[in-house]
């Protein structure tokens, strides 16, 4: 293992600040947390969609996704999915660095896990965004089929049936996608994110 002694910060000539300049808006991390089949994916990838028509430099880290590349060595029980958003928090943070402004959409159903990478982040750099959605409306929806192969045993560790899920106490946007469609609870967030001057 590399020790304290044989690795340096390396600091850059250019800033974060020096990127926002340049970009003409900040970046920050919009995280996007709940249920499976809360529309998470959906919505982080019209959110990106309506922010680069808007000349915001922006990317999405879907949970899917990068357990196609960086964490397809883990699986889903609580020690890999904690080690699956420390990576992922870690990447978003480097995104950050960079100027853009990223958005996350995991399950992450631990708040520890959440708090976690909110510490990775300024006060203003960190936007939690809860969708708010019945089980029974997600089980109803169930796209991938995950639900029911969860209901039949065949998925351990199942967010919602067999594994807990913890609603955020206090996050910066709740959405109820149960009650709103896309484009209402893309606006919402655009909103938020505009009052608070990102963009």
């Amino acid at each position: 293992m590399i020790t304290e002694r044989n690795i340096k910060w390396h600091k850059p000539r250019i800033t974060k600040k020096d990127r926002w300049g340049s970009n003409q808006h900040q970046s920050a991390l919009v995280w996007i947390t709940g249920l499976s089949a809360s529309g998470k994916s959906t919505i982080a990838t019209e959110l990106e969609h309506r922010l680069f028509e808007k000349k915001i430099k922006t990317f999405v880290l879907d949970g899917d996704n990068v357990r196609h590349g960086l964490n397809k060595d883990l699986g889903f029980s609580p020690e890999d999915r904690r080690e699956n958003l420390r990576r992922v928090g870690e990447v978003a943070k480097l995104l950050v660095e960079a100027g853009i402004l990223t958005v996350a959409a995991f399950i992450s159903p631990f708040a520890s896990d959440r708090d976690d990478i909110r510490k990775l982040f300024s006060d203003e750099e960190f936007v939690e965004v809860y969708l708010k959605c019945d089980l029974a409306v997600c089980e109803s929806r169930d796209p991938k089929g995950l639900y029911k192969k969860a209901r039949r045993g065949e998925i351990p560790d199942f967010t919602g049936i067999s594994q807990p899920y913890e609603i955020p106490a206090d996050p910066e946007i709740t959405v109820d996608t149960g009650k709103l469609g896309i484009d209402q609870s893309v606006d919402a967030i655009i909103a938020y994110l505009s009052e608070e001057k990102i963009i």
